[in-house]
């Protein structure tokens, strides 16, 4: 599902470092890290009414893995919310709203991959827009297994959340061409990883399968979703999951943040049910308790 220009983010104001600027005069610099190597760290966040679904972890992660890639002068978790606030309140935004948060390693003195080039400390990125769930998750979407595999710990850490998606992104470019909506990434050995944007959950016999968080990123609304089922007694678990047993399942769903639960109808051409009774239990119960993982910016 290709997304559509909104025109309501037409005029929005975006924080870049310590300001915000309108839409048209947004820019990063050419020796910016994420320009030179796709050097910067990122979160996605939904806004509600409520506050900013799972906030604190969101943050958590994003200094996590700023440090992991050794950046300098990041940003305290204080300074993150308050650049957040000021942006939301500067677009009037309280809902339908997806932030694109992003922490470069900075600009450049000089083009180049040493990070001791970097001497003007990391950049912070504040993009929000007014961008509502992406999917259809009433109808679901179709995918395709990718010859694309997902990156293994020995290759680059799934657990630093870093803007480097270019195996994500060829994994997209063949199911674009397929025809299909998103790609479904395997990891080294062969078993089930992600979708090349979201996780993945298999419902097999009563009990709500993941894969193992070793290739593919330990999303957060993968976590949530955990939560939410142990919490109402659905059994959970992580395993490792071969294309068979998705095919197979009585039921698949997509996790993230950008479109929450969505049922996924097709894998390599195998019809997929989403009307079993087991997955419209579980994507209720997180739609009628995600809004409690809320969090108001409190700085």
């Amino acid at each position: 599902m290709l997304q559509k220009f909104d025109s309501r983010n037409s005029d929005i104001k975006v924080w870049i470092k310590d300001r915000l600027y309108p839409r048209q005069e947004a820019k990063i610099s050419v020796f910016d890290s994420a320009v030179q190597g796709g050097d910067a760290v990122w979160e996605g966040l939904r806004v509600y009414p409520e506050g900013i679904v799972c906030l604190d972890e969101h943050l958590n992660r994003l200094l996590a893995s700023a440090k992991t890639l050794a950046f300098t002068d990041i940003p305290t978790k204080a300074e993150v919310m308050e650049a957040i606030d000021k942006t939301l309140k500067a677009n009037g935004m309280s809902d339908d709203t997806h932030i694109r948060l992003t922490l470069t390693r900075g600009e450049k003195i000089t083009s180049g991959m040493d990070p001791r080039l970097n001497q003007s400390g990391s950049c912070l990125i504040v993009l929000a827009e007014w961008k509502p769930l992406v999917y259809d998750n009433n109808s679901g979407i179709k995918v395709i297994s990718s010859s694309q595999r997902r990156n293994g710990p020995q290759f680059l850490d799934s657990k630093i959340h870093h803007n480097n998606l270019l195996n994500n992104i060829l994994a997209k470019i063949q199911a674009n061409v397929a025809g299909k909506d998103a790609g479904l990434m395997l990891d080294e050995r062969g078993f089930v990883a992600e979708l090349n944007g979201s996780n993945l959950f298999a419902l097999i016999n009563g009990v709500v399968y993941t894969p193992f968080a070793h290739a593919c990123l330990p999303g957060i609304t993968r976590k949530t979703v955990m939560e939410i089922c142990r919490n109402n007694g659905v059994a959970c678990a992580e395993a490792d999951l071969s294309l068979s047993e998705l095919y197979n399942a009585d039921g698949v769903f997509a996790t993230g943040t950008m479109g929450e639960l969505t049922p996924v109808v097709e894998i390599d051409g195998r019809v997929i049910a989403k009307d079993h009774p087991d997955l419209s239990h579980v994507l209720g119960l997180f739609k009628a308790s995600i809004r409690n993982f809320c969090q108001p910016l409190d700085y």
